[in-house]
């Protein structure tokens, strides 16, 4: 997928759920992975001819875990001319070997955001612009309905009454096989998740079920984010948790 495409899908969603209003500060949680660096991407591009002039920033939380650099994303972010604030935290050691917990995910999840958002907040930005994609959607949406029982998937846009802040989702139209199309077409630095249970969380086996039905009838994927998009699920959301 070439960069006329993503900012294609990009820009149709931010117009659609009106994600930026103009002085906005966007600080982009920039994890290293295909996602946000094709987010950081497409809304640096998108700042020069964007009718609302927007501020651009990108936070990066560093876990703690070994064998994560950041001197891949630096040199990314002074290409594209955006600041890159770096967080380094122990939440890799307080999660594995403090707490000990059996599902590590969750509050890694917690934490990590929670770290996210205070910088954002430090750094004077307004709203957090997360790389979550179309697929994400889906997953999170059966994750809820199998493992919590619950009609539920996150928002497009989410309000962060804790730190007052607005969280945008401008990647939810693109598929992730376009992302990863994309992050090879461009060569994006992405940088290996270093967390000793990637690949093996509960979102991998959705993944695995996504893909099964998929296979087995027409236009899966297409037809479930069109009834996540036409229903009042969205509209309903009131927790911005995401299960994993």
């Amino acid at each position: 997928m070439k960069l006329q495409q993503l900012l294609s899908y990009v820009r149709r969603c931010v117009d659609d759920y009106h994600m930026i209003d103009a002085g906005d500060k966007l600080a982009v949680g920039l994890s290293g992975g295909k996602d946000s660096l094709a987010l950081l991407t497409a809304l640096k591009s998108m700042q020069r001819f964007y009718p609302r002039p927007y501020e651009l920033a990108a936070i990066t939380v560093s876990l703690g875990f070994d064998g994560f650099e950041t001197s891949n994303l630096e040199k990314f972010c002074d290409k594209l001319e955006v600041p890159l604030y770096v967080v380094k935290t122990d939440i890799g050691a307080i999660v594995f070997d403090e707490r000990k917990e059996r599902n590590p995910c969750s509050l890694c999840s917690k934490m990590r955001k929670g770290a996210l958002n205070s910088e954002a907040n430090r750094i004077g930005a307004n709203k957090v612009a997360l790389g979550h994609n179309k697929d994400d959607v889906l997953e999170t949406f059966f994750m809820s309905l199998f493992y919590e029982g619950r009609i539920h998937t996150f928002s497009p846009v989410s309000y962060l009454s804790r730190t007052n802040l607005y969280a945008i989702r401008p990647l939810i139209y693109v598929p992730e096989k376009d992302i990863i199309s994309f992050a090879k077409h461009n060569s994006l630095p992405v940088t290996k998740n270093p967390c000793p249970v990637d690949g093996y969380t509960k979102r991998e086996d959705i993944k695995g079920f996504v893909r099964e039905q998929s296979s087995k009838y027409d236009y899966f994927t297409e037809k479930v984010f069109g009834a996540i998009a036409r229903s009042d699920i969205w509209s309903r959301v009131g927790s911005d948790s995401l299960p994993h």
